[in-house]
């Protein structure tokens, strides 16, 4: 019955992609808003660039320890009330930041309540969600799922520069957090389910025999090919691989926070009117989309290491570019180049993860990468919005990206993609 029902009906993990989809849509809007509204916000209080980016620093470090208990939560409890607890945060953050008059009420509200919100929503646990539901194009799955997010960000942060403009930057963002909350507690109340087997289905691709042998082998082996079973966290950090990835992810969460948070503020710098400059980070979130759609099938034929370290070639590039030229092509050719790049590793993670350590644990240890990534996101824009104030541009902070970035291309070549045993 079981299988029938698999076989002759659309795959219930297909409605899982497209509630990811549309949870993750919106969920890009509140994140990269910020880079929208920085500029507004200093004009309005006179704060410097770097007291605003501390902001986002406490906010993606909130979201970072966040994320690692989301982890945690998601394997014990599953997605729906994860993303409905979480969801009432990021409305509460919004509303509440939409009235600040001081920056201590602006880091409680967005420092802290919306980063919580938006470890439960984010695209870390998105595609830990949709890789669950599938063997078979399991990388296609996450990069459709996950390509809300590109999408999202095409659409509403040019929308966002022109409500900033016409209405100011307090309206959008009590309208970011009211959209999220009927959206998300919908799609999580309705369609949401943690795992096949709620539904008495397997994932996408395998069949009762195939789960049957693959319990049985993992349990005693095949001659002298031994599966070795799941690595839990713990295991899964007395690895190499497990570091040298975490420092590839620290890296590449520092290059796109600082992309997509000081973006637009550098190119009105150099003269490039707001509107244009939010059709900028726009046209970065849509590249980000043909990245993910890439890099996830990619994956599925040539593995996670050759597209991680094509990703972070191109970034020590791009970062040059910048270096040299600050016209309008130059920063068209960066957030187009750069946006390609911004979303690869997401699919690619818990793919990889799950390759090396298996997948019983995957929430508590794609968590604690996922952590590293966006902790590593929160400081460097931290530290570009301080360098900046210290040198009245943003020259240093590209050096030192490029740096970071052939860093991570060593790291990355170093990791060993092959399941890891006990």
């Amino acid at each position: 019955m079981t299988d029938n029902r698999q076989h002759n009906r659309i795959f219930y993990g297909w409605y899982i992609v497209a509630a990811s989809f549309g949870i993750l849509f919106f969920n890009s809007g509140a994140r990269y808003a910020f880079g929208v509204m920085m500029k507004p916000i200093i004009a309005e209080f006179g704060w410097s660039r770097g007291a605003v980016s501390a902001v986002f620093f406490v906010n993606m470090a909130v979201f970072a320890l966040a994320l690692f208990i989301v982890g945690k939560l998601y394997d014990r409890f599953g997605p729906r009330w994860v993303i409905l607890v979480s969801t009432l945060f990021i409305a509460a953050g919004f509303a509440l930041t939409s009235f600040i008059n001081s920056l201590g009420q602006f880091f409680f509200s967005y420092g802290i309540l919306a980063a919580l919100g938006m470890a439960g929503t984010s695209v870390p646990m998105i595609a830990t969600l949709t890789s669950k539901w599938f063997d078979k194009w399991r990388g296609l799955a996450i990069s459709l799922a996950i390509s809300g997010n590109s999408i999202g960000q095409f659409v509403l942060i040019p929308l966002f520069s022109s409500l900033v403009l016409n209405l100011g930057w307090r309206s959008s963002y009590l309208y970011i957090g009211t959209i999220m909350l009927v959206v998300n507690t919908a799609l999580a109340w309705l369609v949401i389910k943690g795992d096949p087997a709620h539904l008495g289905l397997m994932p996408f691709g395998r069949d009762k025999a195939e789960a049957k042998k693959k319990d049985l082998t993992h349990e005693i082996g095949t001659g002298t090919n031994i599966i070795s079973p799941d690595m839990n966290l713990k295991q899964a950090m007395g690895t190499s691989s497990f570091w040298l990835f975490l420092i590839v992810m620290a890296i590449c969460g520092s290059g796109d926070y600082f992309a997509t948070t000081h973006l637009i503020p550098l190119a009105t710098d150099y003269g490039i009117p707001p509107l244009v400059a939010g059709k900028m980070l726009g046209l970065y979130g849509l590249m980000s989309l043909a990245g993910i759609l890439i890099a996830g099938p990619a994956a599925d034929f040539i593995g996670s290491k050759i597209p991680i370290i094509l990703t972070f070639t191109l970034r020590i590039c791009l970062y040059m570019l910048i270096l040299r030229y600050k016209s309008a092509m130059s920063f068209y050719v960066f957030a187009l180049a750069f946006g390609f790049t911004h979303l690869i590793t997401a699919p690619l993670t818990p793919m990889l993860i799950g390759k090396l350590f298996g997948t019983a644990h995957l929430g508590a240890i794609t968590g604690l990468i996922n952590a590293a990534h966006f902790l590593g996101g929160g400081f460097w824009a931290f530290m570009a919005g301080l360098i900046f104030d210290r040198t009245g541009n943003y020259q240093l902070t590209f050096m030192l990206s490029a740096l970071l970035a052939l860093v991570a291309v060593v790291s990355m070549a170093l990791v060993k993609e092959k399941r890891h045993k006990i």
